[in-house]
Parts: structure tokens; C-alpha cells; sequence
């Protein structure tokens, strides 16, 4: 059971409907949910007391697409556009991970966002080679302690009746138990990957299933993004709960589309700049109407904290041509870091927000450090000012997995000894 706390007096930052500071306020959990937030709450009996004076409390961090196996990759492909990612990192290394390898891996990632404030997260695992690889995600995910939707990407070929079947074993050793921190997805490769068999296959398996979808679709180019989504509109597909990963090149009139069929978007402001996919929507598609999430997505080219994919966002949205982006604000960034983040995931009634009731997924952040001190707004703080330096405290369903800027129950130097001996196989294989 876990413990009844009482964050106190510290500066709170709700995100949902917009963000908004209050100072000097406290925020009581009870049995794992958030359970009133306000100044001068009561400590009841049983109540550990945090004193958060001078701190920052806030829900945590989601991170809405993320390839988490790769942490034994991180850094390998710098400087590099997306065909060289494919060939290098999907074509080459993947197959040379064994399944102690991606747990190695999951579970560096994992622990990696808990360090740095992400207490959810949307794991696209495309790296389900077998059973064994399966397997070892799943666990590492549960050991790791962080909220998790597990995107399943069946990676057995294309016989379709096979991922049918292994799809329907995963979904049943998987989401059969109670409901916990680990839920799942359909991590589709889609029409525009995998063409038209699959993605069908896809789709109404996960429809079967009661499962989400969540898919790159629309950073492939005009083109193959407008007829990936008239392939799900011709087949009846559009109004399923569907996330689409990238989206550069969805016209305004497809962002409302997909708005209006109630789908969301995963940007990854950072790769998609970097590996030249096209300018990330942001703007367009939160104009749209579309509920708009963040992720770090590789760490093989890119950063994997939150702070370094929430400044990407802001600088790169600002930046576009002619001022077009000059209205999105530092509170716009931090809510598609958090409720939209959720949103994204499916995920918006369970974390994302203070509201009472909602899982107790919080953030403690420092302010005494001297990239933070004196900050005069506490939400352009988290985001153009914080760093991974600042997360002092991370709650997941009240339990603290991080506490004083340090990792709980975790042998972090026997996982990094793990880590280092997978990136040497992996690597030089």
C-alpha cells in the first residue's frame, strides 16, 4: 500500500486546462491518487510531510514516442537524415539484439526517464523479434517502476497469421492482469511502411482487441502521408483511437481531419529536425485542434530527457518562417509535455494533470541551482531553465522512485555494467 504524503508549500503547477502557478500550496496523496491540492491542506494522521518549500511541484513528464530499447545505442548515428537511420539502426543493429539485450536496454531507458522527470511513457517497441525479445520488454518495463503504454510491433515477418497470433499471446499475458502501470498499444508499421495487408491486419487487430493505435504516419513526404490517410478513411479505419508519430506533412485540412476523428499526434521535435523529416508540426496540428504530445524518440541521434525535446519545440516552432509561430509560449510547451502527452497516450483520465482522483505522477524540481535561481516565472523555468540537475523527487502512483536526486530500488552501476557489455555486442557484432 502506498503511503499517504503531503507535499508542502511548495510553487504548484497544474497543467490542465492551461498552465497555471500557485504559490505556496500543497498537494495531499492518498493511496496512490492526488487527492485535493490548495494552501494550508490539512496533514492527516498518517501523512509523511515533504517540505517542497522552493521547489517546483508538477505533474511529471510523458513522453509520447519513444524507441526505449535503444539505450545501448545512444549516440551511434549522430549527424545523420532518416534513410541512414533505417539501413544503420533497424537494418543492422536490431537483429543483433538478443532478448538480454533489449531488457538491458528497456530498462536503461526507462530508468533514464524516471532520472529526468518522465514518469510515463509510450515505449514503440519495434524490436519484438520473438518471444524471448517480448518478453524481456515487458519485464523491464515492470521492474523499472515508471507508467508505461508497451507498443507492440510484431517483428516476426510478414505472415499475417502469425502476428495475429502472437499479438493475441502478448495481449493476453499482458493485459489480462489488473489494471497497474502497464497498459498496451498496437504499435502499427501502417499503410505507409508496410502497405495495405498489413496495415488492414493491424488496424482490425486492434480494434478486436480493444487496443489503441499508434503509428508513423505523415513524415514520409506529401504524398505518402495524404494516401496513408485515405487508405484508413477508405477502409473505415479513420474514427478508430489511432496517434499519428511525426505527422510533418499532413496538410491543415488533414490535421483537422484527424482532429475531428478524435486521433493525435507524438512530435519529436529534435529528430524530426535533425534527421531533416520535415519541419515538425507543432503549431499546425495544436492549431488544428489535434491533442499534440512530445517525445524524445531515439537516443541513437538525439537527447532523451524532456527538457532538451521541450526547448527543441519552443526554438523550432518560434523560428518558423515569417513569424508563423510567434504565438506558441513556453506554457503551450509544457502542457504537450504533460495533459497532451497523456492525451496522446490514452492515458488523459489516468496521469498528466493535478486533478483530484488522477494517479499521483509528480515531479519535485530544485530551484536552487544557478541555472534555475531567481527565475520571475516559474513555467518558463521548467522549460527554457531546468535540466536534469533539477528533478529532485519523482512520485509514479505516489511511490517514490526517486528521491533526494536519486534513483530508488535499482543497482544502477550493475545495470550500467549490463548496458556496457550489450552496446559492445550489439556494436561489434
Amino acid at each position: 500500500m502506498t503511503p499517504t504524503l503531503l507535499l508542502r508549500n511548495g510553487t504548484v503547477i497544474d497543467t490542465d486546462p492551461v498552465p497555471t502557478v500557485l504559490a505556496d500550496s500543497d498537494v495531499l496523496v492518498e493511496d496512490g491518487r492526488i487527492a485535493a491540492v490548495g494552501p494550508g491542506l490539512p496533514a492527516p494522521p498518517d501523512a509523511e510531510v515533504i517540505d517542497a518549500t522552493g521547489r517546483i511541484v508538477m505533474p511529471g513528464f510523458v513522453d509520447a514516442h519513444r524507441h526505449t530499447w535503444q539505450a545501448g545505442i545512444r549516440a551511434i548515428l549522430p549527424d545523420a537524415t532518416l534513410p541512414a537511420y533505417l539501413e544503420r539502426v533497424l537494418g543492422e543493429l536490431a537483429p543483433r539484439h538478443r532478448p538480454d539485450d533489449v531488457y538491458a536496454g528497456t530498462l536503461a531507458g526507462a530508468l533514464e526517464c524516471l532520472d529526468s522527470g518522465i514518469t510515463t511513457l509510450v515505449d514503440w517497441a519495434h524490436i519484438q523479434l520473438g518471444p524471448g525479445h517480448t518478453d524481456a520488454n515487458v519485464e523491464a518495463l515492470r521492474a523499472s517502476g515508471i507508467r508505461a503504454v508497451f507498443g507492440y510491433c510484431y517483428g516476426g515477418g510478414g505472415d499475417l497469421d502469425a502476428l495475429g497470433a502472437e499479438t493475441r499471446r502478448v495481449h493476453r499475458a499482458y493485459s489480462g492482469a489488473p489494471a497497474g502501470p502497464l497498459t498496451m498499444a498496437m504499435a502499427a508499421l501502417g499503410p505507409e511502411i508496410a502497405g495495405a495487408d498489413r496495415a488492414l491486419a493491424e488496424w482490425r487487430l486492434a480494434r478486436d482487441l480493444g487496443l489503441p493505435v499508434t503509428a508513423h504516419m505523415g513524415g514520409h513526404g506529401p504524398e505518402s502521408a495524404a494516401r496513408g490517410l485515405a487508405f484508413l478513411d477508405e477502409h473505415g479505419l479513420l474514427e478508430h483511437p489511432t496517434n499519428y508519430v511525426h505527422a510533418n506533412h499532413y496538410t491543415g485540412e488533414a490535421l483537422k481531419r484527424i482532429a475531428g476523428s478524435g486521433g493525435t499526434a507524438s512530435v519529436t521535435p529534435f529528430i524530426e529536425a535533425a534527421l531533416d523529416m520535415g519541419p515538425p508540426p507543432t503549431g499546425r496540428a495544436r492549431d488544428a485542434g489535434v491533442a499534440t504530445g512530445l517525445g524524445a524518440d531515439t537516443v541513437a541521434s538525439g537527447p532523451g530527457d524532456m527538457f532538451g525535446v521541450m526547448r527543441a519545440a519552443y526554438v523550432l516552432e518560434r523560428g518558423r518562417p515569417g513569424g508563423a509561430g510567434l504565438g506558441f509560449t513556453a506554457a503551450d510547451v509544457l502542457r504537450m509535455a504533460t495533459i497532451e502527452g497523456a492525451e496522446a497516450a490514452g492515458l488523459a483520465d489516468v496521469t498528466g494533470s493535478l486533478a483530484p482522483g488522477k494517479q499521483a505522477d509528480l515531479l519535485v524540481l530544485r530551484t536552487d541551482t544557478l541555472g534555475a535561481a531567481s527565475a520571475h516565472d516559474p513555467v518558463a523555468a521548467v522549460v527554457l531553465s531546468a535540466d536534469t540537475r533539477n528533478v529532485d523527487t519523482v512520485l509514479v502512483g505516489g511511490r517514490a522512485v526517486k528521491r533526494g536526486g536519486v534513483l530508488r530500488g535499482h543497482d544502477v552501476p550493475a545495470l550500467l555494467g549490463s548496458l556496457a557489455e550489450s552496446a559492445a555486442h550489439v556494436a561489434h557484432a
